[in-house]
């Protein structure tokens, strides 16, 4: 992805203008990070577009669109996979278009634009008093990068996966209760099991093994 702005002396260099394929379906999600914040926002659907690069942020009219499902335990990583494919042939078709003359870019509506600027590693720490959607959320948008995280005895946890628990659950936000096969930790409706983790300094391990070695005791707490 291109981070920064073209000049008004470059954006007249080519003769049709300069064509961007964005993974988001403009105007939504006009910035350096459509997908992550897509998935973020729980978005149910998105997809990729084409449009003539001018000098506002992604605000220039669009040639075209395809869309895409966001099924519910998609990563930003398996969905840019997806999207990198799918827009792959519409740039290829956008191009012949623009070519041969039979496609015209057409102006954003004003309505409906989002902005989605890059996540920063502040931004993917987990917020265990937000309801447990939204820590799966995060996670999954933040995966690969720059990677959601917590803390833990002082350290920085990566969370990889997570599942919601959708069921009455007595723990405090950020409080971890350890079963036998299963950790799951409190938010701020009801809890998340941790899948996958990775502690600071070892390699990603599902987490009842994290918590096997870690030897947690009651009471203690992620986030704190």
């Amino acid at each position: 992805a291109y981070g920064a702005l073209l000049p008004p002396s470059a954006l007249e260099i080519p003769a049709h203008g300069w064509v961007n394929l964005h993974f988001s379906l403009l105007p939504a999600w006009r910035g350096a990070a459509p997908v992550q914040h897509s998935l973020m926002a729980g978005d149910e659907i998105t997809g990729a577009s084409t449009f003539l690069i001018e000098e506002g942020l992604d605000s220039g009219p669009v040639y075209g669109t395809v869309t895409e499902l966001i099924r519910p335990t998609d990563t930003s990583g398996d969905l840019l996979t997806r999207l990198a494919f799918a827009g792959a042939g519409l740039l290829a078709a956008t191009m012949d278009g623009i070519e041969d003359g039979s496609l015209k870019a057409v102006p954003q509506p004003a309505e409906g634009v989002t902005l989605a600027p890059k996540i920063t590693v502040e931004d993917a720490r987990v917020d265990w008093s937000a309801p447990a959607l939204r820590v799966d959320r995060v996670v999954r948008g933040c995966t690969p990068a720059p990677g959601a995280w917590t803390t833990f005895r002082g350290e920085r946890l990566k969370l990889i996966q997570v599942a919601p628990v959708p069921q009455r659950s007595d723990l405090a936000p950020g409080a971890l209760a350890v079963g036998k096969n299963d950790v799951r930790v409190g938010t701020g409706s009801y809890a998340v099991e941790l899948l996958w983790v990775q502690a600071q300094g070892k390699k990603p391990m599902r987490a009842a093994d994290w918590a096997r070695g870690a030897r947690i005791a009651e009471g203690e707490t992620l986030g704190g």
